[in-house]
């Protein structure tokens, strides 16, 4: 261990695994530890067992469960748009090797007391149990027109040009009603906020293609999910990173972070010796003196033995409850996955509902959703502080992962892997064809 490295990468977590991986691609000489003996941090996946050990000390898993070895239960789950900035780090370097995916059947969104699929074409707009008979013109006109739009074609802009004026304007201009604009742009393009709908349309108008040209790779829904759990990835793109030369330690307590005399990063002290290096990369509990509390997120992990009611008995859903239909200041996510998915028993389902806290019961604020999931057998409830660096670590070369969010997909982990990967390389994150395999690699 007592040796010089590129980079120093503390935390087995996605966002540091992913970020690991990449570098050790490019050339880098990576050292990589984690205080836990386990890959994946925050972003685990646990079996019956662990489950119980961390939620029921000293309780047993019921027998009615299963065998232990059938769960892979995620502590955040997310699930990855199939034709995303995820699938695309997937892609390009080549981690698919190692995982296999299976699609995520449904795509749902709650709209006044109900759930309905989100319709995400002109013939969906047209069927969609969501929007009454004149809203459904209306909505066929409005994806229409996204679907039509050529930035460089001012025929097909209908006099909006969408890389100036708000999307309020485009809701306006299509008379779409307030409960149309929260499954646009909550359910299709996933923003976290209403902030958006006065911002420049043009990110709006992306995500929403996002949206469309993942559902159209497969068909039912955008989403896929990782076979045996997300707890697959970060072991995945760690397996990356050792093949390309980078060093992996578990069970490696931190004893202390090494500054110079300027209170730059030179390394980290670990059983009485120091690795060197030139920067670190971290999840924010191994530097709580340089991060700061923006937040909460309050995760429901429930067991069902049946699928979730009004899901045309779907093996796996996403499922937005937007803020505005329940009264909350942020959305409400459900995500759910099966045995389909290698994640539980035969004839369970396990769906885990989250969101950000707003009040100091945040458990009751996941109510609305766990509402939709018919008779729940068995439900864990975590409540986690969010965490962001304070500064951008280019100053002391400390760079400092986000707290993983309350959404149900990868894009919010991607966004922060592209950031601290520019900001650590000076070089904007390009994912251009496949990493080239070793020579005898298989």
């Amino acid at each position: 261990m007592d040796e010089q490295y590129d980079v120093i990468v503390l935390g087995t977590g996605l966002t540091e695994c992913i970020l690991s991986g990449l570098l050790s691609v490019e050339g880098k000489k990576v050292l990589h530890m984690d205080k836990n003996d386990y890959y994946g941090g925050a972003s685990a996946s646990l079996n019956l067992t662990q489950l119980y050990r961390k939620f029921r000390a000293g309780m047993d898993a019921p027998a009615m469960l299963g065998r232990d070895r059938d769960y892979n239960v995620d502590l955040i789950p997310k699930f990855a748009m199939a034709s995303g900035e995820f699938t695309n780090i997937l892609y390009h370097t080549d981690v698919t090797r190692y995982l296999e995916f299976r699609q995520v059947a449904g795509s749902y969104v709650f709209r006044d007391g109900k759930i309905a699929k989100v319709p995400a074409s002109t013939a969906e707009a047209l069927s969609s149990s969501l929007l009454g008979w004149f809203e459904k013109g209306r909505a066929k006109s409005f994806l229409e027109f996204i679907q039509n739009y050529d930035f460089n074609n001012p025929a097909t802009q209908q006099g909006l040009d969408l890389n100036n004026v708000p999307m309020s304007a485009v809701y306006k201009k299509f008379g779409l009603e307030a409960g149309t604009q929260d499954f646009v742009g909550h359910a299709l393009a996933l923003h976290l906020d209403d902030s958006y709908i006065n911002q420049p349309a043009k990110e709006t108008y992306e995500r929403i293609c996002l949206y469309m040209n993942s559902m159209a790779r497969y068909g039912k829904s955008p989403y896929i999910y990782p076979m045996y759990g997300l707890g697959e990835l970060p072991q995945s793109f760690a397996r990356l990173s050792a093949i390309y030369g980078g060093t992996y330690m578990l069970e490696k307590k931190v004893e202390e972070i090494v500054y110079d005399e300027a209170g730059k990063f030179v390394g980290v002290k670990s059983d009485g010796e120091v690795a060197k290096g030139k920067l670190v990369i971290a999840d924010p509990s191994y530097f709580p003196d340089k991060v700061k509390k923006v937040g909460q997120v309050v995760r429901v992990i429930c067991f069902l033995n049946h699928p979730i009611p009004n899901t045309g008995d779907a093996d796996s859903v996403q499922i937005v409850i937007p803020q505005n239909q329940v009264k909350r200041q942020h959305d409400i996510y459900v995500a759910a996955v099966s045995n389909a998915h290698s994640v539980c028993a035969q004839g369970f389902y396990v769906a885990i509902v989250a969101t950000i806290a707003e009040t100091s019961t945040p458990e009751k604020e996941c109510d609305a959703g766990i509402a939709l999931l018919g008779q729940v057998i068995e439900k864990f409830v975590s409540v986690e502080d969010l965490y962001e660096p304070v500064a951008n670590g280019i100053s002391d070369q400390v760079f400092i992962s986000k707290s993983y969010d309350a959404t149900s997909h990868f894009e919010t982990v991607c966004q922060d892997v592209k950031d601290i990967y520019k900001r650590v390389t000076g070089n904007e994150l390009k994912l251009e064809g496949k990493v080239q395999r070793l020579e005898g690699e298989q």
